[in-house]
């Protein structure tokens, strides 16, 4: 696949975060420590919950799948941007280019989909428990899953689409640490501003088709936990969607931010990125691990086997 009428160029120039080499030194060690600690705690969940039969229901089916896109989304980015701050020449080709377009799109694109299904199996939880097993089936459970990620993947091909058929003519430098295609759109020579409505609609129709559902999830979920007499009722229940709420917030705060702001190459903008797509897959797994008991418990009983 090639670019259409780019036959000089082969590769850009990323601009990266810092062009001092003791700050550039800094950023690898602290992004080094990020992406190793992103790493070893979603595969500790993964671990759990495979080992953990306590752990086999479907709020941790999807949490397991959750941190599985984690590992995947911050692999996007992380490691070229760990290459890039120990190299004097920061360059991705065309191919490297759209390659990350399209998994930055697809892994951010599935968790957004599996954030709201998990919107859906906590109101199942909490709103209708005596029939949570009918409801949440092991079937319906893959097929949530699987559609996730067909929707991520079409969502993703199109932003591809968008991407190839730009037109570059001599600029070559993006003014950021990762190809992501707004930065793109300041190096194009063609009239961009069909491709960035069709970017803008895309991410609106993704973006709240999947937080409209955990907003109505929630508005459920809250009037149900009120009617709830016993306050220590109540807290048990908030405490069982009080993780997912969390990050929730985390991922579509800055995911909203980052693809519906105009983009303009501040540092802002470099920070919203970093905390959208390294920083908060280091989260999900803490905010899980801290704050769910089961998942804590699950973890000192496999601490214990192994030892």
């Amino acid at each position: 696949m090639a670019w259409r009428n780019h036959s000089a160029i082969t590769e850009f120039i990323l601009a990266g975060l810092s062009d001092d080499p003791h700050v550039q030194a800094l950023l690898f060690v602290l992004f080094l420590g990020i992406y190793l600690l992103t790493t070893m705690g979603n595969l500790m969940l993964l671990l759990v919950i495979r080992i953990d039969s306590r752990l086999h229901t479907p709020m941790y089916f999807f949490l397991s799948n959750l941190s599985f896109m984690d590992l995947c989304f911050s692999s996007v980015t992380v490691p070229k941007l760990l290459k890039d701050l120990l190299s004097e020449k920061k360059t991705i080709s065309v191919e490297g280019c759209l390659a990350q377009v399209f998994f930055v799109f697809f892994s951010s694109g599935t968790e957004a989909c599996l954030l709201s299904v998990m919107a859906y199996d906590r109101y199942a939880a909490i709103c209708h428990p005596l029939l949570y097993g009918q409801l949440m089936t092991s079937q319906l459970c893959v097929g949530l899953v699987l559609v996730s990620w067909g929707l991520a993947s079409l969502n993703a091909f199109v932003i591809v689409l968008l991407a190839i058929n730009l037109d570059f003519c001599e600029a070559q430098t993006i003014h950021h640490y990762t190809c992501e295609l707004p930065a793109l759109f300041p190096l194009s020579c063609s009239d961009i501003s069909t491709t960035t409505n069709i970017l803008l609609c895309s991410s609106l129709l993704h973006g709240l088709g999947t937080f409209l559902p955990i907003f109505f999830s929630y508005a459920r979920i809250i009037s149900t936990i009120l009617s709830i007499s016993s306050t220590s009722g109540r807290s048990k229940a908030f405490s069982t969607c009080s993780s997912h709420l969390i990050a929730v917030i985390l991922f579509f705060g800055s995911g909203f931010l980052c693809y519906l702001m105009p983009p303009s190459g501040s540092s802002l903008d470099l920070l919203l990125s970093l905390q959208y797509s390294a920083v908060t897959p280091l989260l999900n797994p803490l905010i899980y691990s801290l704050k769910n008991k089961e998942v804590k418990a699950a973890v000192r009983r496999t601490l214990e086997k192994c030892l």
